[in-house]
C-alpha cells in the first residue's frame, strides 16, 4: 500500500514573505526543506508527499518544482498562478510542460471580499484548468462556504479538494453551520476533502483526541471513503503537534471506523485526486 502525505510545505523563511507567520508561532521561523522532512515521512512509513504553495507567487512555483526535481518524494506540487489575470489561459499552457505540477492554490481566505471565488475573472480562470488536467486546493474558512459551493456547483468537471476540512474552529466547538455546507459539498462528485490542518484549528496546547472525533465523522459521512485524503499540513502542525501525532488522529479514527477504506485514505485517493502516475512512485 503506497502512504502520501498530500499536504504539507517547504520554505526559506522570509520574515516580509512569511509575514502570516506571528510572534506566537516562533517554532515555523526557520528554514523547513525537503531535507528535513524526508527522515520523518520514512520515520513514519510514509513514502512520499504533496508539495503545497504557501506565497503567492511565481517564484514559489519555481521554488517548489526545483525541489521536486531534486527529491523523487515529491510526487507533485500545487503551485500559484494568478488566477485572474488576462493571459492565465498562456500561463497554465506554459506550466502544462512541468510533470510534476498537478494543480493550484489561492489563499482565499485572506481575500477581504467573500464572493472572492464568484468573480469573473477569477471563474474564468478555473474554466480552464480541466483543459490542462489540473486540479484546484480550496483554502477557506466556513463563512466562505457559500460562495465555494455555489461556484464548485458550475464547474461539475473540474476536481475540487477542500484544504484542512475548511478550518471550523474546532477550538470553540463550532459545527453546525460548517456541517450543513460540508454535507452539501461532500455530495458532489467533483469535491474531495483533505482531513488535514485539524491540531491547529484547536487548543495548541490542551486539545485530545475526542476534540476532531465530531468533525471527523462529518467528514467521514458527507465524502464517501473514494474522496478523502491525508495530509500532516507540516510543519504548520508543529504549532500544536508532532507529525506523528497528527497522523494518530486519524488512524485512530479510521481503526474504529470501517466506513473509511485505510487503503484509500493513505494513497489511493491522493493518486486518483492528483493524477499521479503510480508506476513513477512504487
Amino acid at each position: 500500500m503506497i502512504r502520501i502525505d498530500a499536504h504539507q510545505h517547504f520554505w526559506k523563511y522570509n520574515s516580509d514573505k512569511h509575514s502570516w507567520i506571528n510572534d506566537q508561532m516562533q517554532v515555523l521561523k526557520k528554514d523547513f526543506l525537503p531535507e528535513d522532512l524526508s527522515p520523518i515521512l520514512k520515520a513514519n512509513n510514509i513514502d512520499g508527499c504533496i508539495a503545497v504553495q504557501a506565497d503567492q507567487s511565481k517564484e514559489e512555483t519555481k521554488f517548489l518544482l526545483d525541489l521536486s526535481e531534486i527529491h523523487d518524494f515529491i510526487f507533485g506540487v500545487v503551485g500559484w498562478v494568478d488566477l485572474c489575470a488576462i493571459d492565465v489561459e498562456s500561463r497554465l499552457e506554459y506550466y502544462s510542460q512541468f510533470e510534476k505540477l498537478k494543480g493550484w492554490r489561492h489563499i482565499v481566505q485572506d481575500e477581504p471580499d467573500d464572493k472572492f471565488v464568484l468573480r469573473d475573472d477569477f471563474l474564468k480562470g478555473i474554466s480552464l484548468l480541466s483543459k490542462f488536467n489540473y486540479t484546484y486546493d480550496i483554502l477557506v474558512y466556513p463563512h466562505l462556504l457559500p460562495a465555494t459551493l455555489e461556484m464548485v456547483q458550475m464547474f461539475p468537471h473540474q476536481k475540487f479538494v477542500i484544504d484542512h476540512i475548511a478550518k471550523p474552529k474546532i477550538v470553540d466547538g463550532e459545527i453546525e453551520e460548517w456541517k450543513s455546507f460540508m454535507s452539501q459539498l461532500g455530495a458532489l462528485d467533483n469535491v474531495w476533502c483533505k482531513i488535514s490542518g485539524m491540531v491547529t484549528e484547536a487548543d495548541w496546547v490542551h486539545w485530545q483526541q475526542t476534540d476532531f472525533v465530531p468533525y471527523l465523522k462529518v467528514i467521514s459521512d458527507a465524502f464517501n471513503s473514494d474522496k478523502v485524503i491525508y495530509g500532516s499540513d507540516w510543519p504548520v502542525c508543529l504549532l500544536a503537534a508532532s507529525y506523528k501525532s497528527v497522523m494518530e488522529i486519524s488512524n485512530s479514527y479510521i481503526e474504529s471506523n470501517s466506513i473509511i477504506d485505510s487503503s484509500k485514505f493513505w494513497g489511493q485517493n491522493a493518486i486518483d485526486f492528483y493524477n499521479l502516475e503510480i508506476e513513477d512512485i512504487v
